[in-house]
Parts: structure tokens; sequence; C-alpha cells
């Protein structure tokens, strides 16, 4: 069985690694809270609002794997610095933007650099930990991405009080420039010069296939999903993701290793990690809105309100590792599950008159559950890779982890949208402000203002709520239907004196396809 000699500098360049998720995931939460600031500043109705939010993710996505495999074969520290500058760059152009479309090109701008970063970050870790650090080496990562996430609303909220909105773009660039610094310095070069190529036209496939997807989502509540273009781009996307994997089926070393699918252990954690995905990012999406326009709570009050469910993700981030020792992975992966289903389910139940202790206290059964179900399936799913294949694996599991995020927003936005749309009452207004007005409940509370309609204001808040509370009942049913699948397919986990290590199982897996 392979050994690894440990890198003296480990837990310094752990600390550039640190340095670069919490940059990430600072920028995620402090967007959402802004979104209804920039809806009602820009005239965003809630299709460019989710074209805001998904430009990075879907970028994001499908540029992960070729992402992983260029850190492989370039060196990983190099991939990593030029992530982190892609996305300084990109940070400044959203700083700078005047209109949607400007914003939207920087978020995309921002999922190249993304794209780079998080794969590469977790893939050098098995290169310089041994197999009894490894775990605390992955949580912590785990836990610097999380950690960004309640400094975001609360330092966004603050800025937009403060400044315009561009700000929340221009604040990453200090954090970006410190995570290029610590990289610099502290992290050693990796590579596996032997890993495969990156495919352009894979590439391609991935990018276009998965864009035509969340765009028919997108538009479908606007157009209707017999709209011909809609009907269009879903086709396409099915013959392009189709294309993807049976090219990938047909090289001999392919960007996109089916093989990896084909053992349990990764298929399944991954399949929890990204329905996790999926009900976070479409909980992040509609939940700023109804604390800042429903409530109306200012940005910097919206990000404050978001801490119960940070407090309960960092909570579960500390307690996860102690279940798992003792319960073993798959009851812990199963039971963060059944929490974030009781929690959606829970939330659900949210009315105009609910009081504030009610949002907080399935905000804070939300974080935990994502906390409690998360990590394992993380850590399970990267402990069932060889180390030959870290970069590409790695990339594999972040990428079907945002392909959730990304469809989470889009599906979940788009049936908000809808269900908004449908029920808001706009009798007697004129048409074109009864079509503004029906774009996004930042829109209605705007025409509203103008009109000195007290009853649209009142329907549009009810319209939102309906919308909201069937959000997160979808949300709690995919939560639910993921810990199902967790219990019955997740592999069974051996008695604690004799569970293997991740990279035992790395090995062991390694040695058997020599």
């Amino acid at each position: 069985m392979e050994t690894i000699t440990p890198d003296p500098r480990r837990w310094w360049a752990l600390a550039a690694l640190v340095a670069s998720m919490l940059t990430l995931g600072f920028d995620l939460t402090i967007l959402n809270v802004a979104l209804p600031t920039m809806a009602a500043d820009l005239d965003a109705g809630t299709g460019a609002q989710q074209w805001m939010a998904d430009a990075y993710v879907v970028v994001f996505a499908a540029l992960m794997l070729p992402a992983g495999l260029l850190g492989d074969r370039f060196g990983r520290r190099r991939m990593l610095i030029t992530g982190l500058g892609i996305f300084l760059a990109g940070s400044l152009v959203g700083a700078l933007a005047g209109d949607v479309n400007a914003v939207i090109a920087a978020r995309a701008v921002m999922g190249v650099g993304g794209a780079l970063v998080t794969p590469l970050a977790l893939s050098v870790l098995p290169t310089l930990f041994a197999p009894d650090e490894r775990t605390k080496a992955v949580g912590i990562v785990s836990a610097a991405s999380a950690l960004g996430l309640p400094l975001g609303p609360i330092i966004g909220g603050w800025l937009l009080n403060h400044f315009w909105w561009g700000s929340v773009f221009l604040v990453n660039v200090p954090m970006a420039a410190i995570g290029i610094a610590a990289c610099v310095f502290l992290l050693p070069e990796t590579r596996d010069p032997s890993s495969p190529r990156v495919d352009a036209l894979s590439t391609a496939f991935a990018v276009t296939g998965l864009g035509a997807l969340v765009y028919a989502i997108i538009e479908a509540p606007a157009r209707g999903w017999g709209d011909p273009l809609v009907l269009g781009m879903l086709t396409a996307a099915v013959l392009l993701i189709a294309g993807l994997v049976l090219r990938e089926r047909r090289v001999e070393r392919p960007m996109l290793d089916m093989a990896l699918l084909t053992h349990r252990g990764f298929l399944f954690n991954t399949i929890a990690a990204t329905l996790v995905n999926f009900v976070l990012s479409g909980l992040l999406f509609v939940l700023p809105p109804f604390l800042q326009t429903v409530l109306g709570h200012d940005a910097l009050g919206t990000g404050v309100r978001l801490l119960p469910m940070m407090g309960g993700l960092l909570i579960a981030s500390r307690l996860a590792p102690r279940l798992v020792a003792r319960f073993g992975a798959r009851a812990a992966v199963s039971a963060g599950l059944v929490v974030l289903a009781f929690a959606g389910i829970l939330g659900s139940r949210t009315t105009i008159d609910s009081g504030y202790g009610f949002v907080a206290l399935w905000l804070a059964l939300t974080g935990f559950g994502f906390g409690l179900s998360l990590i394992p399936a993380m850590n399970g799913g990267l402990s069932a890779l060889p180390r030959d294949r870290a970069g590409s694996g790695s990339g594999l599991l972040m990428t079907m982890r945002q392909v959730g995020g990304a469809i989470g927003i889009a599906l979940l936005g788009s049936m908000l949208a809808g269900t908004f749309r449908d029920h808001l009452d706009v009798t007697g207004l004129p048409a074109r402000a009864a079509d503004t007005a029906g774009e996004s409940v930042v829109a209605a509370h705007l025409v509203a203002e103008r009109t000195g309609s007290a009853d649209l204001l009142a329907s549009a808040n009810s319209a939102y709520v309906h919308g909201m509370g069937l959000v997160l009942l979808v949300c709690g049913i995919a939560a639910l239907v993921a810990a199902l699948l967790a219990a019955a397919f997740l592999p069974g986990t051996p008695r604690p004196a004799e569970t293997p290590t991740a990279p035992d199982m790395a090995a062991d897996e390694a040695d058997a396809r020599q």
C-alpha cells in the first residue's frame, strides 16, 4: 500500500486553500442578499435575477472537469492562482457594470475563476495529507467554504446600506488578492502529467448543453413549456449532453471518467451531495426577497436574519465527524437529509403573519441538515477516488454538485415566478403596469408604490409567500427522496476498529485496477 511522506508545509498550504475557498463562499451569499437591491436598481425581473445567479453556476459547473485536468497536467498551484486572478478580474467588471447584461457577463467570468479554484483546492489534499490527517483536512476546507456564508450576508448587507450595489463585487478583490498571495508563498506545486488531456469538444458539449438546459427552465414560465424556443433548447440540451457522454465513453482516457460512477460509494455520495445543493441553492434564491421585500428588512437586517441557517451549518460541521465515527457515514448522511426534509416541509407552512422565531427555527434546521449530510457525503465521495484521478474525480463530484445548484436555481426560481404570476391580482392596472408587476415581487412593490395601490402590495406579498411555500415543499420532498436513496444504497460502514481510511480505500481501488 502506498505511503505519503508528510509535507512540512502542509498545514500552511491548507491555509492557502482555506483563503481560496473562503473567497468563493463569501461571494455566494453576498450576491443572494444583493439581488433584491440590484433588481430594483437595474429593473431586473425574476428571469434576469436567475441569470445573474446562474451565469456563474452554469460556467462554474461546466468547466469544473477540464479545470481539474488542467491542474493535474500544468500544476495545481499555477491553476489555482490563475483561477483566483480570473475571479478577481470578473469581480472588477461586476463592480463597474451598468446594466443587467454586464452583470451576467461578469458573473460568467467569475464562474471561470471559480471552476479553476474549487476542484483543485480539493484535489491537492490527497497529495499533502497522510491517512490519519486527510479527513480533518477535508473538513477544514469544507468549513472554510461554509465560513464565508455567514460573513457574506452581514458584510454585504452593511455595504449595501452604505454604498452602491457594486461594492458587493468590489469586496472580492482584496479577498482574492489574499488568496493569490497565500498560494504563491505557502502552497507547493503538485501535478500529474499522465492525466487525460482536456478535450475541447467535450468541454463545448458540457457548456452548451448545460446552458441550453438552464435557459429552457428559466424561460419556460414566461414563454410556456410548449413554446418552440423552449422545446428547441430542451432538445438541444438532451442531444448535447448525450453527445458528451457518448464521446467520453469512446475515448481511451476520458475527461469524464464514467468508470468512477460504477463505484457505489462515489455514485451515491455524489447523488446525495447534488440533491443537497439543489435544495440549498433554491432556498438561498427565494429567501432574501421574502426577508427584504415582503417583510421589509434592509439588506443588513436580511443578512443578520440568515444567521440561524449559518449557525446550524457550523454546528453540524463540528458534529458530523463524531457522528460518522460512531454511527457511520450512511447514518449521518441519511439523518442530515431527513432533517433537511423536515426543515423544508416546516418552512412551507410560513405565512406573512409568521413571526421571525418560526422562520429562524426552520432556517437553523436547514443549516444543520445541510452540514450534517454534505460533509460526510463529500468526504465519502472523495474517499472512493484513486489518488491518480484526484483532479478529474473531485472535478466530477463538484461538477455534479454545481449542476444540482444551477438546476435548483433555475427550476425552483421558475416555479416561484410562475406561481407568483398566477396568484398576483392585477385587476384594474394598465396592461403595461400589470406585466411589469408580474415580473417579480420587487417589481410589484415598485408598481404598487407608483400607483398607491395597497391591494396590489398585499396581493404581491401573498403571492410570493405562496410561491415560496411551494418551493420549500418541493425542497423538502427532494431531501426526503435523497435520504431514502442514501439509506438504501450508500455502502455500509464497518465497525470503527475496521473502518478503512480514505487513502486506504483509494489505494485498494487503484491496486484492483492494476
